[in-house]
């Protein structure tokens, strides 16, 4: 039962870890990134669906996304949600398919991708923190011996440790992105 519990907060960490790659591939680094456009959902005949379950989206040079998408009569549905999306983005339709050029980022806006990119990072801390707060929670209602409950609070913390390191590698790969010119 012991081991259940460490076992299982490890699964929560490995999803806080998960979900925090995730939404740093959605902070754009100056290059052309085809997950940048991932939360994008486009009204398809009354229904909102993924851009990606629309269209292929491929990179043909580096500062550049191409969107072809299997039906081309959803190319004015796909134009508009990209507008919309507040990506900084502008879609150029060709009447097949769509170019967004990705500009260059100024040093203010390196700065400010990198400040979220920090507030990212601490939402995935503060996740991990809640992990151990709901393992340490768990091994209290088992009532064990005060030495096991302290072992396995040790590993917990000891988790928390190596997913904290973890984040904080991620974050200074992706800092360093954003502020290579």
């Amino acid at each position: 039962m012991n081991e259940n519990v460490v076992v299982d907060i490890k699964q929560k960490m490995d999803k806080s870890i998960e979900s925090y790659e995730q939404r740093l591939k959605t902070v754009r680094a100056g290059r052309a990134n085809p997950s940048s456009l991932d939360g994008i959902s486009v009204d398809y005949y009354g229904s909102m669906t993924p851009l990606k379950q629309l269209a292929t989206i491929s990179v043909p040079e580096a500062t550049q996304l191409l969107i072809k998408p299997f039906d081309k009569s959803c190319l004015k549905d796909i134009e508009k949600a990209i507008f919309e999306s507040n990506l900084g983005y502008t879609p150029n339709n060709d009447g097949e398919t769509i170019r967004i050029v990705i500009p260059a980022l100024t040093e203010e806006r390196r700065k400010e991708l990198t400040k979220q990119v920090k507030a990212i990072s601490e939402d995935a801390k503060v996740s991990i923190r809640n992990a151990r707060h709901d393992g340490i929670d768990k091994t209290k209602k088992l009532e064990l011996p005060e030495d096991e409950q302290k072992q396995i609070e040790k590993e917990i913390q000891d988790l928390v440790n190596e997913y904290n390191k973890k984040v904080e590698d991620l974050l200074k790969e992706k800092e360093q992105e954003l502020l290579t010119v």
